[in-house]
C-alpha cells in the first residue's frame, strides 16, 4: 500500500453519501472525507440554498442564438466571462427580447453568482449588471440576499474547500459536470454578520480598483482617438455601394462585406496622418501557436479565453505544456491577438507578465521593436483597429478566422512618442489597479478560509491587516 491512498467506508455511509449514489473510489478520497468531517463539526456555520431561500437555475437548450450576437444591448454571459470579476462591458450583446421569445434563456440580476457547469467546473463569478446566461452556466439568485451575505458567499466560492466540494459533487462522465440538483445541496459557509460585513468591504474595495482600471483603459483609447481627431467620428454606413472588379481581383475577395465604404475611409484617415504603415512592415514576429502538448510541467498556456481586451489572464488555472517544438514562445512585451471565435476574435492585449508562456493554435503572437507594444494593443482594440480586423476576418458563422498574413495587412498609425507614452502609462496604471483588485479578492477568500480553519477572531485579525493596504 506504500504510495497508495485508501479509504474505508461503510456500505450504509456510501449509499447515503449523495443523491446520485456515488460508489466510485474518487468520491471517497481522504481529503474529501476530511472536508466532510470538518463541515459536520461546524454544522452551525454552514447553510444550504434552501436555508437561505435562494434558488439554483440554468438556461436550458434554447435554439441557437449565435446569429443574434452583437445585435442588441443585453450582456450575454458565457463560460469565458466567468472568472471572479465579470466584466459586463466586454461580454457579447444580444437583443433583450430573445429572453421573451425563448423562455428557457434565463436572465440574471446584479448580485447573483454564476458557476461554470462543465470542464473547468470550479470557476465562479459575481454578476454586477443584468444579463442573459448561456446554457453552460448555473446561477444562484443570491441577489435576494443582503449585499454582505452574498459577497461573503462569493468569497467562500473561491476557496479551495468549495472547489473540492464542486469537484466531488460533479457527475463523473467523460468530463466533470455540475447539475442544478447537486449544487442545490452543497454546504456553504456563512459567518457572523461582522465577518460578512468585513469581507464585503474588502471585495467592494477590489471592485472600486477594477472600475478605476476600466476607466484608465477608456482614457487610453480616448487619448489615441483624440490625437487622431476622431473622438467624435461616426463611420459611414450607406445603404448601397459599389466596388471595381479590379479591386476585387487585387484583394482576392468577392464578398460585399470587404468593400464597405467605412473600411476604405479608415485607411484613408490613417494614411492622411503621414505616419501610417502596414503592420507587416514593423513586426519581427507574427505567428500563431500550435495545439499544445499538455502536461503537468512546462510553461503556462494562453488560449482565447485568457486574451481579454488589453489584459492577459495568467494564474494558477492556466494549463501547462512543454516548450519543445513550439513555433513561438510568448515573452513580456509581446502582443497577443485572438484568431478565432465569435465575440472573441480580434481581441488584443500586451503580455505584461514576467513569466514566459505558450500560445495555443488560436492565439497569434506579435513582436516588434519599432513601436510600444502596449500602444499597439490599444490601437488594435480601438475602433480603427477593430474595423480593419472585421474587414480581414474570413469564414462564416462559428468558423471565422483571423490569420497572421491578414493581420500583417492592417494599416497602423505609428503615433508620435508622446501619444504612445500617454497610452502606455494609462494601461500600466490599469494593470496595476487590476492586480491590486485581484490581491484584495484573494485576501477576502483567504479570510473566509481562516474563519473556517482557525475561527473568526483569527479571520478578523487577518482582515485588519488586509484592509490597511486596500
Amino acid at each position: 500500500m506504500e504510495g497508495l491512498e485508501a479509504s474505508i467506508v461503510s456500505k450504509m455511509s456510501a449509499m447515503a453519501s449523495a443523491s446520485t449514489r456515488r460508489l466510485d473510489p474518487e468520491y471517497f478520497r481522504k481529503q474529501y472525507l476530511l472536508d466532510q468531517q470538518s463541515i459536520s463539526e461546524r454544522a452551525s456555520q454552514f447553510v444550504t440554498c434552501a436555508d437561505l431561500s435562494i434558488s439554483v437555475d440554468a438556461s436550458a437548450f434554447y435554439p441557437s442564438i449565435e446569429e443574434y450576437y452583437e445585435t442588441g444591448d443585453l450582456p450575454f454571459y458565457r463560460v469565458g466571462d466567468v472568472d471572479g470579476m465579470i466584466d459586463s462591458e466586454r461580454a457579447l450583446r444580444i437583443p433583450a427580447e430573445l429572453c421573451d421569445r425563448f423562455p428557457t434563456l434565463k436572465m440574471v440580476s446584479p448580485g447573483d453568482i454564476l458557476l461554470t457547469k462543465g470542464g473547468a467546473i470550479d470557476r465562479t463569478g459575481y454578476v454586477r449588471a443584468i444579463g442573459a446566461v448561456s446554457r453552460d452556466l448555473i446561477f444562484l439568485d443570491t441577489s435576494r440576499l443582503p449585499e454582505p451575505r452574498r459577497l461573503s458567499l462569493f468569497a467562500f466560492f473561491g476557496t479551495e474547500l468549495f472547489r473540492r466540494l464542486l469537484t466531488r459533487s460533479s457527475s463523473q462522465t467523460a468530463q466533470p459536470h455540475l447539475t442544478i440538483t447537486l449544487v442545490r445541496d452543497l454546504p456553504m459557509f456563512l459567518g457572523s454578520d461582522q465577518l460578512c460585513n468585513r469581507v464585503a468591504s474588502l471585495i467592494n474595495s477590489a471592485y472600486r480598483r477594477a472600475d478605476e482600471a476600466g476607466r484608465q483603459i477608456e482614457s487610453a483609447e480616448d487619448c489615441l482617438l483624440k490625437a487622431l481627431g476622431l473622438a467624435d467620428w461616426t463611420p459611414p454606413e450607406p445603404l448601397s455601394f459599389t466596388a471595381h472588379a479590379s479591386d476585387a481581383f487585387a484583394a482576392g475577395r468577392w464578398d460585399a462585406q470587404y468593400f464597405r465604404p467605412l473600411f476604405a475611409e479608415v485607411e484613408q484617415r490613417l494614411l492622411a496622418t503621414g505616419g501610417a504603415v502596414k503592420l507587416g512592415a514593423i513586426l519581427d514576429i507574427n505567428s500563431r501557436g500550435r495545439q499544445p502538448d499538455y502536461s503537468d510541467e512546462g510553461l503556462p498556456v494562453i488560449n482565447s479565453k485568457h486574451v481579454r481586451t488589453n489584459k492577459v489572464l495568467l494564474d494558477d488555472d492556466n494549463r501547462r505544456a512543454v516548450e519543445a517544438g513550439a513555433p513561438v514562445v510568448i515573452e513580456k512585451g509581446d502582443v497577443l491577438v485572438n484568431g478565432t471565435g465569435v465575440g472573441t476574435i480580434g481581441r488584443a492585449a500586451a503580455f505584461l507578465h514576467e513569466q514566459n508562456a505558450l500560445p495555443d493554435n488560436h492565439v497569434t503572437v506579435l513582436r516588434t521593436s519599432r513601436v510600444d507594444p502596449i500602444y499597439l494593443a490599444v490601437f488594435l482594440n480601438s475602433l480603427l483597429g477593430q474595423l480593419q480586423i472585421e474587414r480581414h476576418i474570413k469564414g462564416s458563422s462559428g468558423q471565422i478566422e483571423l490569420y497572421p498574413n491578414d493581420i500583417a495587412k492592417i494599416v497602423f498609425w505609428d503615433a508620435p512618442d508622446h501619444v504612445q507614452i500617454d497610452v502606455r502609462d494609462a494601461v500600466l496604471s490599469a494593470f496595476n489597479q487590476e492586480r491590486r483588485a485581484q490581491d484584495l479578492l484573494e485576501a477576502a477568500k483567504r479570510a473566509v478560509e481562516i474563519a473556517i480553519d482557525d475561527g473568526e477572531p483569527a479571520a478578523l485579525a487577518f482582515l485588519d491587516a488586509a484592509e490597511g493596504t486596500s
